[in-house]
């Protein structure tokens, strides 16, 4: 009679076999076949952990996330990883650690926050959400990112924070953020959604804020699907972070999930103002939600962890081959930049038309759409053009006017690892066609 563990290993050797069957990559045909700007890339192990984890059916957080927990916390090289459901909710829970009583000086309701209106929604909405006030500067013209030179101006006597994403991979002037940080005593929060990999000066984004964020949806760097994270250097952050994760509550006892708890203290909390002593698992210190990864994802996620590496090689490969190709368009389009400093792994490459051009974004974004090479607009813009933000409490800083181009004429294309050199080289021939045209 077979064992448990034989039916597995049956199982997931089929599981390869089906990957062969049904998921291997499929024949490139020029000008048929869709590329689109990102995707997943995988193989047989991330269905086979996938399926393995499904076995074991341990459906919520549990032993897999530790796992990824702790291969993404080595990756990185920080004390604490708070593993999420998405980016979005990686965002919500480090503003709102920053927000809570625990921290003497937290951020309070009214709190000033320092964001590039060029952003994406959600870096922007937990702000709001915890009454803090957005105030909005215009981005850097080349890469994109929030432009250091109006951080002084937009200093008033209640700003408390500084928060914003690496655009598309491409740090920002860490060195100007830094120096304006430690110099007003301001929290900083990194959104490096799309820049997993990304340096500056050596040194990882990410790492040099109170807490930053990440997200795997399957257009990022490594995909579960949907997920993401929270990091930080601060155990305290960390605790406060997990507690929003974990609906809020004071508990700390971990994946694991045992009865009496790993605290040793499970039944001898007592709350204010109530006699006796109450179950420490249902003791709420924070304001919280349910926002936990699953074991599922995070089977999927430690496989896409050792293929890290390379996926960043890839991109910064992809970028590079894409990048030197078109700059014989540069009369017409602007390509992107970046500091000597940094050492950007690429989300995507951003092109933006220039004012003077004969034609404008739509018209070069709908012949490459119509020649199946996939765009994308550099996210929502400027922000405040959109309908969701036009009642909200905020101050701007000067008219925005690189936000404003960048909403009209901005928008990016594809360099992530599965795009093959034929691929590249049909994108290059695509742009090639647009420009002969002409």
């Amino acid at each position: 009679m077979k064992t448990a563990n034989d039916l597995r290993q049956e199982i997931l050797a089929q599981v390869a076999d089906y990957y062969l069957v049904a998921h291997q990559n499929q024949a490139f045909v020029p000008g048929e076949s869709r590329i689109n700007y990102a995707g997943r890339v995988y193989d047989a192990t991330e269905l086979q952990n996938l399926v393995g984890a499904a076995l074991d059916f341990w459906l919520t957080a549990g032993p897999e996330t530790e796992q990824f927990e702790e291969a993404l916390r080595d990756f990185i090289g920080v004390r604490e990883v708070i593993p999420v459901n998405s980016g979005s909710s990686a965002n919500l829970v480090a503003i709102s650690a920053l927000c809570s009583k625990q921290l003497r000086h937290g951020l309070r309701p009214g709190d000033e926050v320092i964001v590039p209106a060029a952003s994406f929604p959600t870096t922007v909405n937990p702000i709001l959400q915890n009454q803090l006030v957005p105030v909005f500067v215009d981005s850097c013209l080349g890469n994109y990112n929030l432009d250091p030179n109006f951080l002084e101006e937009a200093l008033s006597d209640k700003t408390r924070a500084v928060v914003f994403a690496h655009t598309l991979g491409n740090p920002a002037d860490m060195d100007a953020i830094m120096s304006f940080i430690n110099q007003h005593n301001l929290f900083l929060v990194e959104d490096t959604c799309d820049a997993l990999g990304s340096k500056w000066g050596g040194k990882l984004v990410g790492t040099y804020g109170h807490i930053a964020t990440l997200s795997f949806y399957p257009a990022h760097h490594i995909t579960m699907g949907e997920g993401g994270a929270a990091y930080t250097r601060s155990r305290r952050l960390a605790k406060i972070a997990r507690s929003i994760r974990d609906w809020g509550r004071d508990c700390w006892c971990g994946y694991d999930n045992p009865i009496d708890g790993k605290c040793g203290i499970r039944f001898e909390r007592e709350v204010p103002g109530m006699p006796g002593f109450y179950d420490h698992r249902y003791f709420y210190t924070e304001v919280g939600y349910n926002l936990k990864l699953t074991d599922l994802q995070a089977a999927i996620g430690l496989a896409q962890m050792k293929k890290l590496a390379s996926f960043i090689t890839s991109r910064k490969a992809n970028f590079a081959y894409l990048f030197e190709n078109l700059k014989q368009f540069e009369e017409h389009l602007i390509l992107p930049s970046w500091h000597e400093k940094a050492d950007p792994s690429w989300f995507a490459l951003p092109i933006l038309v220039r004012d003077d051009a004969l034609f404008s974004r739509h018209d070069l974004t709908r012949f490459l759409e119509e020649n199946n090479v996939e765009t994308r607009t550099l996210f929502a813009g400027n922000l405040l053009k959109q309908p969701a933000y036009k009642e909200i409490k905020h101050r701007v800083i000067g008219d925005l006017p690189v936000s404003d181009f960048i909403m009209r004429a901005a928008f990016f294309i594809g360099v992530y690892p599965g795009l093959s050199r034929e691929k590249l080289d049909y994108m290059i021939d695509t742009f090639n066609s647009f420009f002969k045209q002409l």
